[in-house]
């Protein structure tokens, strides 16, 4: 009798031993098993967005929502943070919780969020940041990827328009006064086109900005700062920079408001590229608008997927973007955002 429960013992033990092995328990399993998403599983992607302060934004938010609507394979969370990185880092927890299989986060400032992800990571979750930018102590391991704009090169780019335009006019060596209407501080949209056109500025001794700062990338802040710039400095300003669209609508109106004209009187240059701006483009009242695309949610969807399945990504995905003036905004009209 005890012979035979011997034997039974050591067959059932064999079995297991086999099962475990056959579940990726053995040497020889490749490091995509285990938590891995498997190609007909559903994939669960818990997307954190900073706000909807701005058309770009609420672009960029129905574009993954969209891609994502439109792909069989993929399940997303949606979180609208207002404009609080407290609200994000909540919902990242909250999505930790719920073991979803991926993160992706606009973030809504660039520093603060070790702790947070850090938590992910442990949780084997991995993380795609979209659009701005993360710093901060080892925070390149704690995500996976990033897709987005290069912010300075935007600055960069509006610098080089208004170089281009101040020789074609014949006016480069004329001093030139800009206010700049910065979008919300410590964001990587903010200090990245900061960082553009305040070092395009100081190469030129003759360039000078007058007036400089935040309003939020909103129209409401736009108007109210611009309308200080215009009390404190109206006659002096040669140039507008506005860190976005948005601000700059709101700007044209506080110019408006106190009978000059913009586009004439004040040269505006704005960043992102919708609909409105191009139409102020075509009107005159706006002189360039540096592209910012937030139509890649089908890139962040895809990347997001392959996250989720083990596969390789680049650390680092650029957007593709143009610049619209009097010569090419018509053309480009009517704009999807």
């Amino acid at each position: 009798m005890k012979k035979k429960k011997l034997v039974s013992v050591f067959l059932s033990l064999t079995i297991l031993g086999t099962l475990l092995t056959g579940c990726g328990g053995g040497g020889e399993a490749s490091e995509d098993s285990g938590t891995k998403k498997g190609k007909d599983e559903k994939i669960t992607i818990g997307f954190s967005q900073l706000g909807a302060e701005s058309q770009w934004r609420t672009a960029n938010t129905k574009s993954v929502q969209d891609a994502a609507e439109n792909d069989p394979e993929v399940t997303l969370k949606f979180s609208d943070a207002q404009q609080k990185q407290e609200n994000q880092i909540s919902a990242i927890r909250n999505f930790i919780q719920q073991g979803v299989d991926v993160i992706a986060v606009a973030p809504v400032v660039e520093t603060g969020w070790e702790t947070v992800l850090t938590e992910a990571k442990d949780a084997n979750i991995p993380v795609l940041i979209v659009d701005r930018k993360m710093k901060g102590k080892k925070i390149d391991d704690l995500y996976n990827a990033w897709i987005g704009t290069d912010s300075k090169d935007e600055g960069e780019r509006g610098i080089k328009w208004l170089e281009d335009q101040m020789k074609a006019d014949g006016k480069e060596s004329e001093p030139l006064n800009i206010a700049h209407l910065q979008g919300t501080t410590g964001s990587s949209a903010q200090v990245g086109r900061t960082a553009g056109i305040t070092e395009g500025v100081e190469k030129h001794k003759n360039w000078e900005i007058i007036e400089q700062q935040s309003g939020n990338f909103t129209r409401a802040e736009g108007k109210e700062v611009m309308e200080a710039f215009m009390k404190s400095n109206g006659d002096n300003i040669d140039v507008l920079f506005s860190e976005n669209d948005d601000m700059a609508m709101g700007a044209i109106q506080a110019i408006e408001e106190v009978g000059k004209v913009p586009g004439k009187d004040i040269t505006v240059i704005s960043f992102d590229g919708t609909n409105d701006a191009l139409e102020q483009v075509v009107d005159g009242k706006i002189n360039c608008v540096v592209e910012c695309s937030p139509l890649y949610g089908e890139d962040i969807i895809e990347t997001a997927k392959k996250l989720a399945k083990g596969e390789k990504v680049k650390k680092e995905v650029f957007v593709e973007n143009g610049i619209f003036d009097s010569k090419n905004a018509k053309e480009n009209l009517p704009r999807p955002y």
